[in-house]
């Protein structure tokens, strides 16, 4: 569970946290480069509550706090970029998304370290987990910047971690070491720095099949 911050004076912890929070600077990648066989059609584009999921991505992470925001793209590009309204989110096009999920990763961690260098960690996120909120995503940033060394913070979810989860720059490293369609999860289970979780309600419903789509309505 994420070290919780208490102070006597709760405005003080409020107005404490927000500075230490304005001096972290997290970046967001958006994994989004996927096929999506088992579904018959792209998920980035499928409509949920009023919005493409990759767009519903791409908000909640602009209003938790994260930015950038880099959307990591592969399969069907031309048509998820006529479709989506990415805003001020930064499309990527992963060349090589055939190889698998640790090549989106590194494509989104390339385009960081050009455009935001002075970034201190990365909020890793898939597109299709329909119950994420906004909230849970700054509960995971919040938990991060309190932390009194890099550390991972990784949601807890059906008895496992798995992503959203904010990664320190010192672990950037490790997630270019991934190979093939190993995600950041598999690094969660040998972490290089201390990792704190943070529940996440709902975080093991995803879209991967039409089954899965039909079970959202």
């Amino acid at each position: 569970m994420p070290v919780a911050l208490v102070l006597p004076d709760g405005n003080l912890a409020v107005k404490k946290l927000s500075r230490t929070l304005s001096l972290m600077r997290v970046s967001a990648i958006v994994l989004a480069a996927g096929a999506s066989r088992r579904l018959g059609q792209p998920k980035q584009i499928i409509g949920f509550a009023g919005e493409a999921l990759l767009e519903r991505a791409l908000r909640l992470a602009r209003e938790a706090g994260a930015g950038p925001v880099f959307a990591v793209l592969g399969a069907n590009f031309a048509r998820i970029c006529a479709t989506v309204s990415f805003n001020d989110a930064i499309p990527v096009f992963n060349e090589r998304w055939e190889q698998g999920m640790s090549s989106s990763i590194q494509a989104g961690l390339r385009e960081l370290d050009v455009r935001a260098p002075e970034s201190e960690a990365a909020l890793i996120l898939a597109c299709d987990q329909p119950r994420l909120t906004a909230e849970h995503l700054r509960a995971l940033m919040e938990s991060f910047t309190r932390q009194g060394t890099p550390s991972i913070t990784a949601s807890a979810y059906a008895e496992t971690l798995g992503i959203p989860a904010v990664f320190p720059r010192m672990a950037f490293p490790d997630l270019h070491a991934l190979v093939g369609d190993r995600g950041a999860r598999s690094l969660l289970k040998q972490p290089p720095c201390p990792i704190v979780s943070v529940p996440f309600a709902g975080g093991e419903v995803d879209i991967d099949t039409p089954e899965d789509l039909d079970n959202l309505n």
